[in-house]
Formats: C-alpha cells, sequence, structure tokens
C-alpha cells in the first residue's frame, strides 16, 4: 500500500503515528511523512532558515532509522492558513503517492497549524477524485481512507478511534526516531516544560531522560484507544500492551468496512 502522513510540523507524525509507520515498512509498505510547516519558529534560541535547516536534517536521521520517506512543505512554522494553494498542495502530493491510506490531525486541538493541517486534508479528500481540480495530476479512481491521528482533546467532540496498533515492539525505533529531533526533544520542549536545565549532555542519560519525560505520555495514549485495542487485540492481550497508537477514520474520503479497515493497518492476522 502507499500511505501519507500528513503533521503541522516535522516532528508530528513520529510522535503520534511513529510506531505504525515503522510497522506498516517492515510489512513492505511505502510511507510517507509530510510536514506542511518547516518548523522554523519551534525554539527559544534559534528561529528563521537556521531552525528550519536543522530540523529537516532531524527530519531525514528520523525518517532513515524508520525506513519511511519524508517531505517538508517551506511554509513558515505558526503561520499556516488553510489557503486554495495550500489545498492544490495537499491533493497533488495524495495522487502523486496514489495514496490508499492519509493519516492527519483533528480539527479540534490545541495548535493552529495542526486545526489548518486537518481542514486542509479534510478538504481535500473528496478533491483528490475530481479531475478537473489540479488537471496537471492525474486524480485518484479510488478515494482514500482518511484517518485522524490520536489526541486527547474533548470538545467539541473527543477521539473516537475506529482502530489501535499496539507498538511496544517497536518502541525502541520509535525512541530513536524522536531521540533524532534534538532540537525539539532536548533543548525547545524541556524549555517549555521549565526542564531546559535536567537536560544532560551524555547521549546515553539524554535518552533515559528523553523516555522519562515522554514515557507517561505515549503510555497514557494507550488508553485513548479505548475499546479499538480490544477490538483488535483482545482484552486479555490488550492488558498487557504499554504502548499503543489510534486512529480514528474521518466521515470523509473511502468508508472501508470494520473489518477491511483493519485489514490496512499492521494488525497481526488472528489477534
Amino acid at each position: 500500500m502507499n500511505i501519507v502522513c500528513f503533521g503541522a510540523h516535522p516532528d508530528d507524525a513520529e510522535f503520534y503515528a511513529g510506531g505504525t509507520m515503522v510497522k506498516w515498512v517492515r510489512q513492505g509498505h511505502r510511507v510517507l511523512a509530510v510536514s506542511l510547516t518547516n518548523g522554523d519558529v519551534g525554539h527559544h534560541e534559534t528561529t528563521g532558515e537556521a531552525l528550519a535547516i536543522r530540523r529537516a536534517a532531524e527530519t531525514k536521521r528520523a525518517a532513515e532509522i524508520g525506513g519511511y520517506r519524508c517531505r517538508i512543505l517551506d511554509n513558515h512554522d505558526g503561520e499556516l492558513m488553510n489557503t486554495l494553494e495550500l489545498r492544490r498542495e495537499v491533493v497533488r502530493i495524495i495522487r502523486e503517492a496514489e495514496a490508499e491510506v492519509v493519516l492527519s490531525h483533528r480539527s479540534n486541538d490545541y495548535h493552529p497549524d495542526h486545526r489548518y493541517t486537518a481542514m486542509a486534508v479534510q478538504d481535500a479528500a473528496f478533491m483528490v477524485t475530481v479531475p478537473g481540480f489540479c488537471p496537471e495530476t492525474p486524480a485518484l479512481r479510488h478515494n482514500p481512507a482518511f484517518m485522524y491521528m490520536m489526541d486527547r482533546f474533548t470538545k467539541p467532540v473527543p477521539f473516537r478511534p475506529d482502530v489501535a496498533i499496539a507498538v511496544d515492539d517497536v518502541m525502541d525505533v520509535k525512541w530513536a526516531m524522536i531521540d533524532a529531533m534534538e532540537s525539539q526533544v532536548y533543548e525547545w520542549l524541556p524549555w517549555l516544560e521549565g526542564k531546559a536545565d535536567q537536560v544532560p549532555p551524555d547521549p546515553a542519560a539524554r535518552r533515559a531522560f528523553l523516555e522519562a519525560m515522554w514515557g507517561p505520555f505515549f503510555r497514557a495514549a494507550r488508553n485513548w484507544g479505548g475499546d479499538a485495542l480490544e477490538s483488535c487485540y483482545g482484552a486479555k492481550r490488550a492488558a498487557r500492551i504499554h504502548y499503543a497508537e489510534s486512529f480514528e477514520l474521518c466521515e470523509y474520503g473511502r468508508q472501508p468496512s470494520a473489518e477491511e479497515l483493519r485489514s490496512l493497518f499492521p494488525v497481526p492476522p488472528g489477534d
């Protein structure tokens, strides 16, 4: 299959769907992670082109670790708008990838870039099949399944996953991918949390710091899957799962049955 994961920033795909992307790659599928902004304000000391270049290098390294392809659009961080041109660009990317599954944020989210990324992808969901829209790129004959990545927001409606993927067996790879985002996980995000002075200089100690800081978040994320985790793995196995990523089917785009939807994701047969 061909899968495209749209994030607003150069680390969103890895945080919210990194384990699932790795599992897809290991099954032989083609995965493309796309950031709609270049992340050029996501730091407390460095901004602009220098930061964008640094984050592009980090993203490339993470993609090499995970085995997927990556692409970053040259839109300023914090300034993304759901324009007609952005919709065209998203449509072209989905068509060029011949995507069968498309992941993105939901439109109720704390960050404006996340919200407008969600809206741009939603607005592309039907247009990818319309030949007269962006006619320079052939339209898809079959609409992809559009999926929302997990989040913890509840208003106006909470995230309601349709499928959940256990990622315990690939968390070492996901941690390595996130570890590659040094400007974020060892500088910017600790600074935001008032923990910049706690980041150790030694690489091994830094990795331990990373897992201590983000482990609770990723362990809590398994609970966002709700009944979906038990539905995919059964109650007994689900109870033993520590890390999971979950996804909700968007009402736009193709509407696969529950059985077909499960077949699109890397859930082992028989689970």
